[in-house]
This record gives structure tokens, sequence and C-alpha cells, in this order.
């Protein structure tokens, strides 16, 4: 026990306890007299306060992170000296690291690494939102506090961008199990060097281990430098190939291919944590609580029951209401009943015809000039009869036209056919062009027009747009809504529901 614990500074801080120490400086759970609270007291060492330039790099960790207010940054709150002891005092949380959980778990479940991830970049992005880089971002200086939310800490390192030299003879500062290759090599460092050891953080989170091992800290800097890290899916299968794309792109050794900021990072993190919530149909942990900070566009992923969750007294006061549809169904259903998804809930139903009644499975995308994959899990959400569901595209930031495709779609199946005469589409974002095609019974053709026949098209420019179809009377199996533009300052379009109209017969 360290004998400076008992010791009063200032006249206000006592020291309670040695919670951690490094080579610089020591951690004390302290008092705070004057505000009767508990705090954190970062002690410099006597020996390094005598170093001028180790002096001044202190005072720069109280100056830059008083800078910042973020709840995911552990604030200071005061700085001072007594007798030679240069000291920060901070914010206390109690928790433990992130290091001692992923020890205590190995593996965290896949949406709560997402949900940290996401909490400790936004965390960044208040930081160099301030030019302000952290340099040593990894598991040891991410506190979890009692609500299990994320806090970054210990900006013992971090570098103003405004500021010259103290660092410029190269050293290496950080750990090097989290290091990005051009902090290895000596290089200057910007936004992009935390990004990539943030990454390497949600890797040990996915995986239970860090990327590299070597015989010595050089060793495994080096390997930064010159090795790919490990393929997650292979260690971690059911992680998603959207997941696995953002950690590529997080870890890329060039800076020209890695994310260039965070705000897109966190905006990819985001989506992702939704497609991951999606797919499981619920959330653990910190993630639970993250979901609910996702941006509107990205909420519209997740299930209705997640996007709006029903307390107690509503579940009772819908089961009520389910019981009084279930004996009036009971009555009047049995002349109702249709096949499939059933007519749904239409805005308008074209005068003289009917809504045709398709399968809860026969909604697909449609991308054969990419990857055969736009979204393909979110593709029944269009036939679901819930407008709070939606299909979107792949995100196309230079466009559909600028990833070198002429469209991307989504088709519906009207098994065994149908001789439409309308199609809506309804979209929470309208603005953007579509071409409406239909095929006959067979195989899906391959191509655009290919074995499509062009029935309509133009901008789907309200909620709920209408298309006439021109079939002359002929049955189709396939209906295809060809994405072709974006709307203005779009990356992605949406859709929560496409509906076929048939004419009703006569007699």
């Amino acid at each position: 026990m360290s004998t400076l614990v008992g010791m009063q500074l200032s006249g206000r801080y006592r020291l309670d306890a040695q919670i951690g120490a490094g080579g610089m400086s020591t951690v004390y759970r302290a008092f705070d007299a004057n505000l009767e609270r508990r705090v954190a007291i970062k002690l410099l060492h006597r020996e390094i306060a005598a170093d001028s330039d180790q002096l001044e790099r202190f005072r720069r960790e109280a100056r830059a992170v008083a800078q910042l207010s973020h709840p995911h940054i552990v604030g200071v709150i005061d700085a001072g000296e007594d007798e030679g002891r240069p000291y920060i005092v901070f914010e206390y949380v109690e928790g433990k690291t992130l290091k001692e959980r992923i020890r205590a778990l190995g593996r965290l479940p896949v949406d709560e690494s997402l949900a940290y991830a996401i909490e400790i970049a936004r965390a960044l992005g208040c930081a160099h939102a301030h030019d302000i880089v952290h340099r040593d971002v990894k598991p040891q200086n991410v506190l979890i506090d009692e609500e299990g939310s994320a806090k970054v800490t210990d900006f013992g390192i971090a570098r103003s961008l405004r500021d010259d030299g103290l660092t410029a003879d190269g050293r290496v500062l950080g750990t090097t199990d989290y290091v990005s290759p051009e902090q290895a090599l000596g290089h200057d460092v910007n936004g992009q060097s935390d990004i990539y050891s943030l990454g390497v953080v949600l890797y040990e989170m996915l995986t239970g281990d860090v990327p590299f091992h070597g015989e010595n800290q050089i060793a495994v800097a080096m390997k930064h430098v010159r090795e790919d890290l490990p393929d997650v899916q292979a260690l971690r299968p059911e992680v998603s190939a959207t997941l696995a794309a953002v950690l590529d792109r997080m870890t890329e050794k060039s800076l020209a291919h890695r994310y260039t900021d965070i705000p897109s990072l966190v905006a990819d993190l985001e989506e992702a944590l939704a497609i991951e919530a999606a797919r499981s149909g619920t959330s653990t942990g910190e993630a639970t609580a993250v979901i609910r900070t996702l941006p509107a566009h990205t909420r519209r992923r997740l299930p209705f029951r997640m996007r709006h969750p029903i307390s107690l007294l509503g579940v009772i006061l819908l089961f009520g209401v389910g019981a009084a549809i279930a004996a009036l169904l009971a009555k009047e259903g049995p002349k109702h009943i249709q096949r499939g998804t059933g007519p749904g809930k239409v805005s308008a139903t074209p005068a003289g015809t009917k809504n045709v009644s398709v399968a809860s499975a026969s909604a697909h995308d449609y991308d054969p000039l990419g990857d055969d994959q736009e979204h393909s899990e979110e593709a029944p959400r269009v036939v679901d009869r819930d407008p709070g569901t939606v299909w979107t595209t792949e995100s196309y930031r230079d466009g559909i036209a600028g990833a070198g495709k002429p469209g991307v779609g989504i088709y519906v199946d009207a098994k065994p056919k149908v001789a439409a005469v309308s199609l809506q589409v309804s979209t929470p974002d309208p603005g953007w062009k579509a071409t409406i095609y239909a095929a006959p019974a067979g195989d899906v053709p391959r191509s655009v027009p290919g074995g499509w026949k062009k029935l309509a098209g133009g901008t789907v420019d309200a909620s709920d747009k209408s298309f006439e179809l021109d079939t002359g009377g002929t049955a189709y199996r396939y209906y295809l809504v060809w994405i072709t533009k974006l709307a203005p300052d779009q990356e992605r379009a949406e859709i929560s529901e496409i509906r076929l109209f048939e004419k009703v017969a006569a007699g």
C-alpha cells in the first residue's frame, strides 16, 4: 500500500486507496472534502515531475481532457500541485475496465461488442472534434460503469493536432497490442490511428484475444505493420459479413482505405448493430441502451417490438384488445379468410381493383450485377403488412451509378401469376427513381432488361406511390421494383411495403 494513502492534497482531496499505477503516475480513489464526493486522483511521480517534457505532457493531458464534455469520456474536475506533486482530479467511475470484462467473459456478445465500439467511437469523435488524438486506445483505458456504459479515460499520451514538438523524435507511444501501423513506425498520427486501435479492441471483444502475439512488444508492433488481422468470421462464425467488412476497413494498413473520420465509422457501426439485432430479434447488455440512441433511419431496420418497447400495462391492454378481436373474428372471420399475407392495410385501393394476396416469403432482393446480396434478410418486410419495417438498399455514397451499377431492386413473387394493373410502393424517404418490370413464370431473369418487361417507371415522389401497369392483360409471376437513382443527398433507398392490385372480376 502506498505511503501516500491517507494524505490530503491541497487541503481538500484525501487519498483513500491506490487503484492503479503506471510508469508516470499513480491513480487513487480519493474524497473531495469540499463537495463531499468520491473522485479519482492521478498523481504524477516526483521523479517524472522533474522531467520538464514529462511534466508538460501531464499538464497537457489535463488541458486536453478538460475541453471535453461527453457522456462516454471520464471528465476532468480539477488540476493542481501539492508540494511538487502535480495531480489531476477526475470523476470517479465505479466499475471495471473493458479489459477485465473481456478476461472474465472471454468473447463478448456480438451486439454488446458493437455497442461498446459505438460508445468508444462517439467519445473519440468528441476528442477529434477538439483536434485531440487519444493515441492509446485499448480496453484497459475504457471503464465500464455500474450501469454498463463505457467511458474512455487516460488521455496521458493524447496529443493536440495543433501541437508541435514533445514527441517529434518519433518515439512510439502506446500499447503495441493495439498500435496502428503508422504509430508503430514512428510516423505522425491523426484520428485514423485511433480508429485502427479501436478496430483491434473490437476484434478482441469479438474473439476474446488480441490479433497478434510475439516474443516482445517490438515483434507485435511489426506484425501490425506487416500482417493482416486473422479472419474474424473464421474465429466467430456468427459475425455478419457487414460487421466483418466494417472491422476490415477500421484496421486497413493503408490510410487511403481506412475510415477517414469517426462520423462515417459510427454510422456503419450503428447500421451493423441494427442488422445484428434484427437477425437475432433481441439485444443484450449495453446494446439495449445503445439501440435506443440509434438514428431514425437506422432504427427502421429493427423489428417493430424493438423500436417500440411495450410496458407491462401496454401488454395487458393489448391482450384485452386481442381477446376482443379474436372473439369478433370467431364470429365474422370465416367469411373473410384469404391465403398468404392477405390484403393488409393499404392507403388507397384503386377503383375496380383488389389487393393481390402473396406469400409471406414472396419478396426477394435483386442485385444481379453486384454480389447478389442487397440486404436479403430484410426483403420479407415489404410484404409483412407492417409499415414500420423497411427493406433498404446497401449504402451507395457515390450513388448507384457511382458503384458501377445500372440499378438494384427487390421483386415480389406473385405465384402462380397475376395480371396486375397497379403496383403501390410505400417508403419513409421518397425522392428516388425506379422502373417497374415484370417476368413470366420460370427462372427469375438474371439481367435487366433481359427477360423482364418494362411496365412503368418514374420518381417515387410520395410516401405512397402508385404505378399504373400496362400488362396488356398478360399474367406475370414476378414484379420488380428496379431502383435506378437515389434521392438527393441520400445514400440508400428504403421500402416499407409493396402492394399489387388486380382487377375485380365482373359479375
